[in-house]
């Protein structure tokens, strides 16, 4: 693994982590790690690090999706894991539910990755470039490691956030948490995507989009990616999962992991239900604002 900074996280602005984040779609280390409430850093081996990552069973590396850097801290951190523990799976927000066959049957050696990246719709769906997740999928494939399609499909999120949920078929419905599941009622995260829809739309001159529906939208695309996250981990109870996603769905837990935790909780044998969130490159000023941490681990490159 590179040589990193790796920080415990002290606390951040919502307004100004999502403004930052939400923009477009093995040597030893000696990591440096700050507690939330102390007024100093103190440098830890890379194994300690390792062992508080390692009791965890759903870790999130939250990404700036167009980083290259980030990328590839993520490899590095799924491969020393993997060496310490190898029942692991990988979660990715850029794989969507329905294609979760076609990303089995490469996993197997049925298709080429050329044919992955056909069946998968990748470039139309997610488009940023292939080879930014491409050793991932590769080491994934190599050690047999599964990898979730965690996404609900395009065209479902951006109906709702057109139409709301009102706007959606049964077929639009076959991916997506029931009605129910889909949980508005966090106002403190609600009031951090609000800031990120005026920006939007100071961007585009105004839009006819509703601030509801556009709220809804996120909360929709939260709610898959943790149902996803939650039956897997339900029905594998002793694989640790890493989840790759892009940074606002996991800033304060607010997207993700509350919901995985929310479905989760305490159905399992296992005690206590652990999860951990790393940020990638958050800006030093940005770690010491506000009342509450924004995330378990920041890694600096």
């Amino acid at each position: 693994m590179k040589l990193a900074t790796f920080l415990k996280l002290g606390t951040c602005s919502l307004g100004i982590i999502l403004a930052c984040t939400l923009s477009v779609q093995g040597g030893e280390i000696t990591p440096r790690i700050s507690g939330v409430e102390s007024l100093f850093s103190r440098v830890l081996p890379q194994p300690q690090i390792l062992q508080e990552l390692l009791q965890a069973n759903v870790i999130y590396l939250g990404e700036t999706h167009d980083s290259e850097a980030d990328h590839q801290a993520q490899l590095e951190i799924i491969q020393e894991l993997h060496r310490n523990n190898p029942n692991l799976a990988i979660a990715m927000e850029m794989f969507q539910r329905p294609f979760q066959e076609a990303i089995d049957r490469y996993l197997r050696g049925e298709i080429t990755e050329t044919e992955l990246i056909a069946e998968t719709e990748y470039e139309s769906r997610w488009g940023f470039p292939w080879e930014y997740y491409g050793e991932i999928v590769r080491f994934a494939q190599e050690h047999q490691l599964p990898i979730l399609a965690l996404n609900a499909p395009t065209e479902v999120i951006r109906k709702v956030a057109r139409e709301g949920l009102e706007g959606l078929s049964e077929q639009d419905r076959e991916y997506i948490p029931p009605f129910a599941e889909i949980k508005t009622d966090n106002l403190d995260y609600q009031q951090m995507v609000r800031e990120v829809f005026e920006q939007h739309q100071a961007a585009a001159h105004g839009s006819s989009l509703k601030f509801e529906n556009f709220f809804l939208a996120q909360v929709l695309w939260d709610e898959t990616m943790a149902e996803t996250i939650a039956n897997f981990v339900r029905e594998n109870p002793e694989t640790q999962v890493v989840v790759l996603a892009g940074q606002g769905h996991i800033v304060y837990g607010y997207g993700i992991p509350s919901r995985v935790e929310r479905r989760v909780g305490d159905r399992l044998a296992m005690e206590p239900f652990v999860q951990r969130s790393l940020l990638f490159n958050l800006p030093e000023e940005l770690r010491s604002i506000g009342d509450r941490p924004i995330a378990d681990y920041f890694w600096e490159h």
